[in-house]
């Protein structure tokens, strides 16, 4: 069993940055997939990101490209998303899960067994 907590949500302006980090326990995640979900009031939750175990590939929503980076340190068990000039659209919980090796589509939150209890990221205007 893995458990997953998310800190670095809070309160930023749009065009500031935030970094929300994911401390995995109970297991190693260094062969999992781990990935990255928001969901704002009233809205499904959607996929933000993804990175493969070893760092090689990373995938992005299109909303995201070029402002965010998912990241991992298997060392630390840890994965990050990097969050750059932020909008009030960014405005979500964020969630950290892991994907044991599920051979659907990394953006559906189907794909992913282990899931963190989200971090609040508000961006005001």
């Amino acid at each position: 069993q893995v458990q997953l907590v998310e800190s670095g949500g809070g309160l930023v302006q749009a065009g500031e940055s935030l970094r929300l980090s994911c401390a995995a326990s109970g297991r190693t995640i260094s062969s999992y997939g781990m990935g990255w979900f928001r969901q704002a009031p009233g809205k499904d939750r959607e996929f933000v990101a993804r990175i493969s175990y070893s760092s090689y590939y990373t995938y992005y929503a299109d909303s995201v490209k070029g402002r965010f980076t998912i990241s991992r340190d298997n060392a630390k068990n840890t994965v990050y998303l990097q969050m750059n000039r932020m909008k009030p659209e960014d405005t979500a919980v964020y969630y950290c899960a892991a994907d044991k090796g599920s051979v659907g589509s990394y953006y559906l939150s189907t794909n992913y067994d282990y899931w963190g209890q989200g971090t609040q990221v508000t961006v005001s205007s």
